[in-house]
């Protein structure tokens, strides 16, 4: 049967220069481990999907360094925003053959459609008109195509009090229209920085962890644990079918600022 494999690495937070560390630790360093890990282990990636807060600072330098380590894995890639990028920074770097912010990407038996949820100067999610009626005919147009949905915001609660504060604002309009496309197996998410596989009525939604630091599930406050960075692989059948899996680098965050009460 064949599968499509895509590589979801998300919440990056990369910094101005090469050398910053944020809340302790060096984000550039473990985005590139985790990078590592994935080409390691995995047997095969069709592409990478990058869900968002690429960058804590956004500046040219620290998006084109991002480029560059994606373009050295010659692997086609598709980037979204989050809270912290600059969109519009991120449509001029990610214009390239290989690394783009394209927002639907129809296979075979398959499309991956790629959501904006950002509102500008806050940390939480919403998703605008335009991007729910974009979503619409994305799905309207290919009723044969199974469908993937990322976005940077979570959509479903995660039992963390301080985090569903910032959960998509209408969220129950998108999962209304998503109700109506059966073909629509599963929404990817970033922003929660912790690993869900969650069930919305026929829907699978994940969450995936950072390529830097953790918050701890089921908190009400703020709150960082030292569990280890890593990735999702989601594999797509052609019989709609989904498999997925995160894995970790080994060890313990033992330099993050775990005390931290926010950033």
């Amino acid at each position: 049967m064949t599968c499509l494999s895509i590589l979801q690495i998300t919440d990056l937070h990369i910094q101005p220069n090469l050398d910053d560390h944020f809340l302790g630790i060096n984000t550039e360093d473990y985005f590139h481990r985790v990078l590592d890990l994935a080409f390691s282990k995995e047997q095969a990636i069709d592409l990478i999907l990058l869900t968002g807060d690429l960058a804590q600072d956004p500046c040219p330098a620290s998006y084109q360094r991002i480029l560059d380590r994606i373009y050295a894995s010659n692997t086609h890639c598709i980037c979204l925003p989050g809270n912290h990028d600059d969109f519009a920074l991120m449509q001029q770097v990610f214009n390239t053959p290989k690394i783009t912010c394209q927002k639907q990407t129809v296979f075979e038996n398959w499309q991956l459609i790629c959501l904006n949820s950002q509102i500008i100067g806050a940390p939480g999610g919403r998703l605008l008109p335009e991007e729910l009626q974009f979503l619409d005919g994305c799905l309207k147009s290919n009723p044969d195509h199974h469908a993937l949905i990322a976005v940077h915001h979570h959509c479903i609660a995660t039992k963390s009090t301080w985090l569903d504060t910032m959960q998509i604002e209408n969220s129950a309009e998108l999962l209304t229209i998503l109700e109506s496309y059966p073909q629509v197996k599963a929404i990817t998410t970033g922003h929660i920085h912790q690993e869900k596989d969650d069930l919305n009525k026929t829907i699978r939604i994940f969450g995936t962890p950072s390529t830097c630091f953790q918050f701890t599930p089921n908190s009400h406050h703020f709150s960082l644990d030292n569990t280890m960075p890593g990735y999702r692989v989601i594999k797509l059948y052609e019989t709609g079918e989904i498999e997925s899996e995160v894995t970790r680098l080994p060890g313990i965050l033992t330099e993050l600022q775990i005390e931290s009460r926010g950033y």
